[in-house]
């Protein structure tokens, strides 16, 4: 069987994000048979039709990754009850133009991070109703808001405790079964 390829989109460019963190617990806790990547925004430029057709080597470079994987999942933050801009920035350079949507029926599952109580409800919401439009067929439970996320860390402040840890092997597992079904 082969490894299914997953991107990873952080929608936090803070080098010490909350969800760069939990974007990198996700890998190490990823069933053995994911290979799960990172796909780095923050070397974007602002999209803009002016220059899609001759674009810049970042966004060539980026959609070349998200075509070359199997899988989409969004690691993000909430900004003002919405996403970051940078992640919505990257989803129109991804998308563009329309005929070479990068994005196209890759299988996709979001997860939002926050120290607030609600885990990003607003970002996640608002990632799969992009997403939509994008054409991601996009998992639809379990869904994962992981509020409180400075609790959730252990003393290194790296690694999720052993509850969140669960979660997140679970998610993982729910996700495997998505792609599968959607790529079998």
């Amino acid at each position: 069987m082969k490894n299914t390829k997953v991107a990873i989109i952080v929608g936090s460019l803070r080098k010490e994000s909350f969800n760069r963190k939990v974007a990198n617990e996700i890998i190490r806790l990823a069933p053995e048979n994911m290979e799960l990547e990172i796909v780095e925004i923050k070397d974007l430029t602002f999209f803009s039709e002016d220059i899609e057709n001759d674009p810049p080597k970042s966004w060539i470079d980026f959609k070349q990754k998200i075509a070359d994987s199997d899988a989409i999942l969004f690691v993000s933050p909430e900004y003002n009850r919405t996403i970051p801009g940078v992640l919505k920035n990257a989803m129109e350079i991804g998308a563009r133009p329309p005929k070479q949507n990068s994005w196209k029926e890759k299988p996709g599952a979001v997860v939002t991070v926050s120290p607030g109580a609600i885990g990003g409800l607003g970002a996640n919401l608002t990632i799969r109703n992009a997403a939509l439009s994008l054409n991601i067929p996009m998992m639809h439970q379990p869904e994962a808001f992981i509020g409180g996320i400075k609790d959730r860390l252990l003393e290194d402040g790296k690694t999720v405790n052993e509850k969140t840890e669960k979660f997140l092997r679970d998610f993982l597992i729910a996700f495997e079964r998505w792609i599968m079904q959607l790529t079998n």
